[in-house]
């Protein structure tokens, strides 16, 4: 089963490109869903069809069945995070938080966004589904939403660790409740454990380059473009891999006949558009391009000539390009052994680190790196906590940060 999650700026088209993939997918024969995330909701403008939270079949003539839906995030907020909510709210009023000060803190910033990440996760494992097609939010959006399960994971760790949720009956004696809490803490701990089992498998899945990938819209202008390479850098900081770029709305040639000021407007967009695109051409992910359509794409018909336009006779969801590097990757460059004179480079691949600014902080055992608009704390491998950054620098796509030893911590 593969999942394929398209973005892009907003008004870029990505929303027609997802159900126009998704419609030659099941023309093809594939059991395929398309599902949005997008708060706008306009995948049932581009089917042309009534979708809600559960899946309907969007007729496909001679397909092996296309099926929609859309995540009602307010729903799933009122379903499930409500009950985890109180379940907190225990938890800190145990401790001895002021109700309205636990009120407070239990408002998690972003959890509607992973509520329908981890709503598609579920769709896409529970269903029939052989290609499941994901209508993401806008760029900005898409980023916070992909970076919340990691970054969720590592703060319900530091907040409540495994090793103590465990130990079910510590968390009861720090409240000085006694026994008669325990049910409660109970109940809490199983919440916390099932979020922690919630966000490692949406990590696990968007972290698998065999099953997942993504794709990114765009139209060929400068702005876009910009925006776009500070995308790819901020999904390769994650570990997410780009399997491709679509530029979408692309103008024909305008033919010799064609005179006047339509001809001479034509010529110039078209030649700065095919600039545009040739320096997209020279970034790491593959590019496809498809042509301005005359008339606005809705519906399975006009979708399905969109998608042919795209993907010719190419598989919609095939692997292109070489595999995606590991984002991180350590390397000797002095020294053998346990040498005190060794020395090491880490090196993290970001392609288009060089077009942005980029942001580098050592805090304890983590680097803090900040590139294309994106933070990620990435932990440092055991053999690099005993060491101390010496420099810095980018070589081409990657940045690699030198250490060397510090001896106070080398031969501990």
């Amino acid at each position: 089963m593969r999942v394929v999650l398209f973005t892009g700026k907003g008004g870029v088209g990505k929303t027609t490109l997802a159900a126009a993939t998704a419609a030659l997918l099941a023309r093809s024969g594939r059991k395929t869903l398309v599902v949005s995330t997008d708060p706008a909701h306009s995948l049932g403008d581009a089917l042309e069809a009534a979708l809600g939270s559960e899946p309907v079949e969007i007729p496909v003539e001679g397909g092996g069945g296309l099926f929609a839906a859309h995540v009602d995030t307010r729903a799933l907020l009122d379903r499930s995070w409500g009950r985890l909510q109180g379940h907190l709210r225990t938890l800190l009023a145990g401790a001895g938080v002021d109700e309205l000060v636990a009120d407070e803190l239990t408002v998690l910033p972003g959890v509607e966004e992973l509520l329908a990440l981890g709503e598609v996760r579920r769709v896409a494992e529970t269903g029939p589904w052989e290609v499941v097609v994901v209508d993401c939010g806008p760029t900005a959006e898409t980023l916070r939403l992909l970076g919340l399960p990691e970054a969720l994971s590592g703060y319900l760790e530091r907040l409540f660790p495994a090793h103590r949720r465990a130990v079910r009956g510590l968390l009861a004696g720090l409240s000085g409740a006694g026994r008669d809490a325990q049910p409660a803490w109970d109940r809490t701990v199983d919440a916390l454990d099932a979020l922690a089992e919630q966000l490692g498998g949406l990590r696990a899945m968007l972290a698998d380059h065999t099953r997942t990938s993504i794709r990114v819209v765009l139209t060929p202008e400068r702005v876009v473009a910009a925006e776009t390479r500070r995308t790819l850098t901020a999904l390769a900081l994650h570990g997410l891999r780009v399997d491709g770029l679509v530029a979408n709305r692309v103008l024909p040639t305008a033919p010799p006949s064609l005179r006047g000021p339509a001809g001479r407007w034509l010529r110039e967009r078209h030649a700065e558009q095919q600039t545009v695109l040739s320096e997209l051409a020279a970034l790491p992910s593959p590019l496809r391009t498809a042509d301005h359509a005359a008339a606005e794409p809705t519906g399975v018909p006009a979708l399905l000539e969109i998608a042919r336009s795209l993907y010719g006779d190419a598989d919609p969801v095939a692997a292109a390009g070489a595999p995606a590097e590991p984002l991180l990757q350590v390397r000797r460059t002095a020294g053998t052994g346990t040498s005190i004179e060794s020395e090491f480079e880490l090196v993290l691949h970001l392609p288009g680190a060089a077009d942005g600014p980029l942001d580098l902080a050592r805090v304890g055992d983590e680097l803090a790196v900040t590139a294309g608009g994106t933070r990620r704390i990435v932990a440092l491998p055991s053999v690099l906590c005993r060491c101390t950054v010496t420099g810095a620098r980018l070589r081409g796509d990657d940045l690699c940060v030198a250490f060397a030893p510090d001896p106070a911590l080398w031969l501990r």
